[in-house]
Formats: structure tokens, sequence, C-alpha cells
């Protein structure tokens, strides 16, 4: 969503680098460019003109002025007033003495109110708690079928004493003050610790809504009301959250479609305007597309910063801990990395979400938007099936696989076997790669990391090796003579080993069974 104003900023603060100092003329002209982005990214105008006003004063003052890097002070500078329009600091749910915790959702009919309502209850779900959904919503049509598919896909029980209406050309006839007083008797009765009730809306702010909102809120006094706003609707985003805050107080915010392209001015005004700090986002269709609103780490995206920290606990979430510490032990032990293994890394990454996602939460990220963009996810899934279709052995031992095999594995998986042969070989290097790191070489060409081409002496050891490498001496008979030592050294040491230890065996006959090979295939050993 933030993409067009990610790439404006950017952009500007690139026209900063490499200045030892800045005049007034430069950070007018940034100030300029950053109210312009603002601008265009729909941010309400008063809060763009606070916000221009505050980063100016500040870059004209001491801290830009005596600073060893004035471009990279101003970036801080921005970030930092970027991090208190969306609201300072994260603000978590505020959960209730005497259990159970009622939670309101409010908000117009098409922000989103029924599909967040089924997402927070499984966030809160998966935290250990035992919500209870409140179909309150009686005069959209099949909204209460929709909290309830919604509520069985969560794995969460949903309260509906009345259907609601089927059609637009049916007149509600159930009282949904009603409703939710009984759906918050229910959880005390249930035991349940949270009430989720979700609430009807309407196209546009009228008093008929308020009202009804208000009569809700006084039935059931909730410990936490979420206004639930579309992200994508620009500017009237603001003059909406202005009359739900005059008309039902909420006290938090919640921000769907995140995942649009919409220009996300709404997201920059509403905490700033209302005062009411932004709590969640939603950003896609899916159940776990769904996350605690972080104003830091959404101004580190929104300045191309990268946002590592939710990538971590991502990963936390949905990583397997006895997978990682079988794949630690196995690098331990600097045994081979297979295609087994891969297939498990690539299942794991599966499990956090789309790639994309991920991708995009990398600093830089913006530098390489059209690749991402163009990056097919249905890829993972192709490189699955070409390693599903090996035999167990192939892929411990991906050398076997001949011209036949990949013929094979290419039908069997459904692709061209030039695909195969990429697999194999960008394969064969992550393979080299992780022996190097195993045995303690590092990545090689890594600034920082031992190994060749690195800056931990790398280089500077096969000097040295180079160096100890005995000089031919200049006279040309000594030079024969040191030459002809050095070859009857050599015959000495090929006289000394016995017959057939050209790789270190011991000579005589072995035994094909302590080569652990697979069964049957002694037959080509020639026994």
């Amino acid at each position: 969503m933030f993409n067009s104003l990610s790439d404006r900023l950017t952009s500007t603060f690139k026209n900063l680098r490499g200045k030892g100092r800045l005049s007034e003329a430069d950070v007018d002209a940034t100030v300029r460019e950053i109210r312009r982005a603002l601008l265009d990214a729909d941010v309400a105008v008063p809060v763009v003109r606070s916000f221009t006003a505050s980063v100016k004063e500040r870059a004209l003052g001491s801290e830009v002025s005596q600073a060893l890097n004035p471009g990279q002070q101003v970036v801080k500078i921005v970030n930092e007033e970027l991090v208190g329009i969306l609201g300072g600091q994260t603000r978590r749910l505020t959960f209730a003495k005497n259990p159970p915790t009622v939670i309101m959702l409010a908000g117009l009919q098409g922000a989103g109110k029924t599909t967040l309502a089924g997402k927070l209850s499984r966030y809160l779900k998966d935290q250990g708690h035992s919500p209870l959904l409140v179909a309150a919503d009686l005069q959209r049509p099949n909204a209460v079928k929709q909290l309830q598919v919604n509520g069985e896909r969560a794995g969460v029980p949903v309260y509906a004493p009345h259907p609601g209406v089927s059609s637009e050309f049916e007149a509600a006839t159930g009282d949904p003050v009603t409703v939710a007083r009984q759906g918050v008797e229910e959880a005390r009765t249930k035991l349940h610790d949270i009430v989720i009730v979700d609430t009807a809306g309407r196209l546009g702010v009228d008093a008929e809504l308020m009202q009804q909102a208000a009569d809700i809120r006084a039935a059931i006094t909730p410990d936490e009301v979420l206004f639930v706003i579309d992200a994508m609707i620009g500017q009237d985003a603001v003059a909406t959250a202005q009359a739900f805050n005059e008309g039902v107080n909420f006290t938090g915010v919640v921000l769907t479609k995140l995942d649009g392209d919409a220009r996300g001015g709404a997201a920059l005004s509403v905490a700033s305007v209302t005062g009411k700090p932004v709590m969640f986002a939603s950003t896609g269709e899916g159940l776990k597309d769904f996350e605690v609103f972080h104003p830091d780490r959404m101004a580190s995206r929104i300045l191309d910063m990268g946002d590592i920290l939710t990538l971590i606990e991502q990963a936390e979430k949905s990583w397997d801990k006895d997978e990682a510490a079988r794949m630690a032990k196995k690098f331990a032990d600097q045994e081979d990395f297979t295609l087994d293994d891969f297939l498990a890394q690539m299942q794991q990454l599966r499990n956090m979400g789309s790639m994309k996602k991920m991708l995009m939460m990398m600093p830089g990220a913006a530098g390489m938007r059209e690749q991402l963009e163009n990056f097919d996810e249905r890829e993972i899934d192709r490189v699955e099936a070409i390693v599903r279709s090996m035999t167990p052995h192939e892929r411990v031992a991906p050398k076997i696989i001949n011209g036949s095999r990949r013929a094979r594995i290419a039908r069997g998986s459904g692709v061209h076997v030039s695909e195969v042969n990429g697999l194999l070989e960008r394969f064969a290097q992550a393979q080299k790669m992780m022996k190097k790191m195993a045995a303690g070489g590092g990545i090689p060409g890594m600034p920082g990391m031992a190994g060749p081409g690195g800056f931990s002496g790398g280089r500077k050891k096969q000097q040295a090796a180079k160096g100890k490498k005995k000089a031919r001496s200049g006279n040309p008979a000594k030079a024969a003579q040191e030459l002809a030592e050095a070859e009857a050294r050599r015959a000495g040491a090929r006289k000394s080993l016995p017959a057939g230890s050209a790789f270190g065996a011991q000579g005589g006959d072995f035994d094909p069974s302590s080569l652990n090979l697979p069964k049957g295939f002694e037959k080509f050993l020639g026994k």
C-alpha cells in the first residue's frame, strides 16, 4: 500500500547523500518534496502541515548541523516523526480484571468487520484465550451466516440466536442490542474469557447507525471498542473516524485491506486526527493475515528500512523447533546437506506465509520491487514437485541422476528437463557452501567471513602458503639435483603404499558391505 510514498521519500533522501553540510535551501527542498509525497499519498492536510513543520524545525536545528552525516540525521528525524503520527507506541488489548473481556467492533458496511472478527478470534485463540463471537449484525444480508463460517474456520464458537436477513429486500426484525447483551451472558455461562461482538454498519454515517452503536455500547459496557476502517477510502477516513469517535468513543483503530494498492493516507491520518492508536492491521484475505500494528516497524517499512522484527516473530511462530535442532546438529556434525533437507526447509518457509510479503520486509526491498512483483509463488510448488519425483536414494545422492533419470523426474513433476537441471545446479552450489560453512571456512566472497575473497585472512593465508614453498636454486646443476631428490622422495612414498591404496584404503580383500551401499549394488563391483 505504501509503495508510492516509500519510493518518493527514498528518492528524496538520495539527494542528501554525500553532503557534509546541509544549507537552509537543501532543507527547504527536502521538506517540500516530503510535503508533496504525503499529499499525493492522500494524508490529511492538517497532519501534513504539522508533520513537515516539525521536520523542518528539527532539520534546521543543532542535531543536524552538528552531525557527522547530516543526510542520515534527516532520515532519522523523518522516521521518528512518522512513528509519532502513526501513534508512537504499540498499543495492546486491555483485558478485564474479571472475565469476560468484551470487545465491540464498529465501522461502516464493507470495511471488513465480520472478516476481522474471525481473524481477531483466531489470533486470541492462538494466544491461549477462549473467545466467543456474537452475531449482532442483523441487517446486512447473510452477515450472521458469514460470521458462522468465519468462526468455524477459526475454530471459535458463534452465538447467533437470530438468523438475520437473507436478502436486501427483507426487513430486519431482530434486536441487535438484546443479542449483544445475551451474548455476553452466554460467555459468562460457558466460561469464555473474551467476547467479540460484531455490529452492523451503513454505507455512510447516519443518526440511526450511531444510535444503534451507542445503545449496544451502553448495554454491554465493552472493555475495548475497535473502530474498523478500510485503509483504501482515502480522505473520507478522517471524517468517518471523527464521527464514530464522537458517537461511540472508540478506544482503538483496526486498519483493513493494507495489502491493497491504494495510497494509504488513512493509516497516516486516523491516529493523528483522533488521538486513538492503531492497534491491529489486516493484510490479506486469510485468517492468518492479521498482525499487531507497530508504529516504529511501519515507519521503517515506509522508509525502506525493512521490518526484521516482524519477520523474526513470524519465523518463531511457524518454525518447527525440532526440525531446526535436527538441522543444527547435522550442520555441526558436517553431514551432507541432502535434497530431503532442502525439501524440509522449503516446507518451513511455506508455513511462514507469502514469500513476497516476507521478502518485502527486508531492508532495501524497494530497489527490487519489480522482481518481487514478478516472482511466482507457484515456483515453490514446482520445486517441491521435482524433489518429490525423485527416489529416496536420488535425494541422498543426487550425483547419480543421469540423463534418463532427469527425464523421468521431469515427466513425474510436469516440468521441462531444463528446470530439473537448473534445480540440481543450484542445489550443488548450496551444498558446497554448506560444506564450507560447516568446516569453518565461512561463506566464499563475503566480507568479514573467513575464506577466499573475505577479509578474515583467506587471501593472506594463501599468499603465506605460497611464500613457504622452497625457492628453486639459480644454479642449473644444483636445481637439477634438487629436482631429482624431490622425484625420488615421491617415488619412495608411492612404493610404501600397499596395492589398491590409491585413496588411502588398506591392501588386500575388502568387504563391500562395509561401504554401506544400496541393496543390490554389489553386482557392479565385480565381486
